[in-house]
C-alpha cells in the first residue's frame, strides 16, 4: 500500500498525493464529460486501469520528480473534489501546473486556491525556475485561470502524443527572485 502525504494545505484545502484507494474517485474525475472535453478521453475504463494508470502517473512523478497531481480535498470534511499539482512532461522544458475540479465544486473559487498554492509551492518551496500551463484554446475558464496565477500567453502549438492544439502559458520566476 502507498502511503497519502500531505503537501499543500490551504484554509480550505488539503492538497495530497495519490494512493492506489483512489482508483474510483479518479476514474470517475477522468470520465467527467468536462474532463474529456478540455483534457481528453484517457480511455480508462475501470478501477483497475485507474489504479495502473495512478501508478504509473502521479504516484512515480512524484517519486521521480517530488511533485505530482494532487487530489484535492476539502479541509472540512476530506471530500475529494478533484486534483491540482504539477506534471513533466516531455513536450515542455518545465513542468507543467494542471487542475481539475468535480462540476459540483465549480465556481467556488476551489481551483484558484488550490492552483495558488500549487504556484506558491512551485516557487518558494522547490525553487522551480519556469512554470508552464497548458490548455485547449476554447477552455475560457482554464485560460482564465492560468492568466489570474499569473501565467502569460507563450504561444500556439500541437503537443504529443494526441497533437491537439494547445495554448501554451508560463511563468519565469527567476526574474522575481
Amino acid at each position: 500500500m502507498t502511503e497519502s502525504m500531505i503537501v499543500i494545505e490551504t484554509p480550505r484545502l488539503r492538497l495530497r498525493t495519490f494512493t492506489p484507494e483512489d482508483a474510483p474517485f479518479y476514474l470517475a474525475l477522468i470520465n467527467e464529460p468536462s474532463w474529456i472535453a478540455n483534457i481528453g478521453d484517457r480511455s480508462i475504463h475501470t478501477v483497475d486501469a485507474a489504479r495502473a494508470a495512478l501508478e504509473a502517473g502521479p504516484i512515480a512523478q512524484f517519486r521521480e520528480h517530488g511533485y505530482c497531481f494532487y487530489i484535492t480535498e476539502r479541509r472540512s470534511d476530506g471530500v475529494a473534489m478533484g486534483m491540482g499539482g504539477m506534471i513533466r512532461r516531455d513536450s515542455l522544458p518545465g513542468p507543467d501546473i494542471g487542475y481539475a475540479m468535480l462540476p459540483a465544486y465549480w465556481g467556488q473559487g476551489y481551483a484558484y486556491e488550490a492552483a495558488a498554492a500549487v504556484v506558491r509551492h512551485a516557487r518558494h518551496t522547490l525553487r522551480i525556475p519556469t512554470l508552464y500551463g497548458i490548455t485547449s484554446p476554447q477552455n475560457q475558464a482554464s485560460i482564465n485561470l492560468l492568466n489570474k496565477l499569473g501565467l502569460r500567453f507563450e504561444r500556439f502549438s500541437r503537443l504529443p502524443p494526441t497533437g491537439k492544439d494547445t495554448n501554451i502559458y508560463r511563468q519565469d520566476f527567476r526574474q522575481h527572485g
